[in-house]
């Protein structure tokens, strides 16, 4: 059996190209990128949520995981130029204002709803806007910024940052835990 498939060439060409003696070219590709055979791992069903895994490579399926975790705050990926955590706000709860002046941040709503507030100040958030499951939040660097947790359920979510915010491995049960870590962290 040959282990390489024939392909019309017209199909992978521009249109402009499809006339002529290129309809009947084919181009011979084997199966597998490079023709080699690799075995590929399939998402695990129910992701367990883990400590920071980077920066190592790292595959799960991120909603579930998501919405598994019960955690304030816990990374579960940190690289050199990037971090990923997963956040669970309970109700009526939120992550307290705060600005990163040299992080971009992104936060993905995975179940909840919330109502996210910036501004460039402190005490002038002046952009509001609710979000909910589905809710993609871009916050650009040096923008003072808060999500509250509107709903009557536990806000989940997971959060981008460029380059990373916290320590490899941080994990923060609760809000409280987050906020003593940060005054740990500025007292040194």
């Amino acid at each position: 059996m040959n282990p390489y498939y024939a392909y019309p060439y017209y199909d992978w060409c521009h249109p402009a190209q499809r006339g002529g003696y290129l309809r009947s070219a084919y181009y011979y590709a084997p199966p597998y990128p490079y023709g080699v055979r690799s075995e590929v791992t399939p998402l695990p069903s129910q992701p367990e949520v883990r400590a920071d895994q980077g920066p190592n490579p790292y595959v799960l399926d991120i909603e579930k995981a998501t919405e598994r975790n019960n955690n304030f705050r816990i990374a579960i990926w940190t690289g050199q130029h990037l971090q990923v955590t997963l956040m669970s706000i309970p109700v009526r709860e939120d992550i307290g204002v705060e600005i990163h002046p040299d992080v971009d941040q992104f936060l993905r709503i995975e179940e909840g709803e919330g109502l996210v507030q910036m501004g460039k100040t402190r005490d002038r958030l002046d952009f509001q806007r609710r979000v909910e499951d589905g809710s993609a939040i871009m916050i650009p660097a040096g923008t003072w910024h808060n999500l509250t947790n509107i709903g009557d359920e536990p806000l989940k979510l997971y959060s981008i940052y460029t380059p990373p915010e916290h320590p490899h491995g941080t994990v923060h049960r609760t809000k409280a835990d987050a906020m003593a870590a940060e005054q740990a962290a500025q007292g040194r």
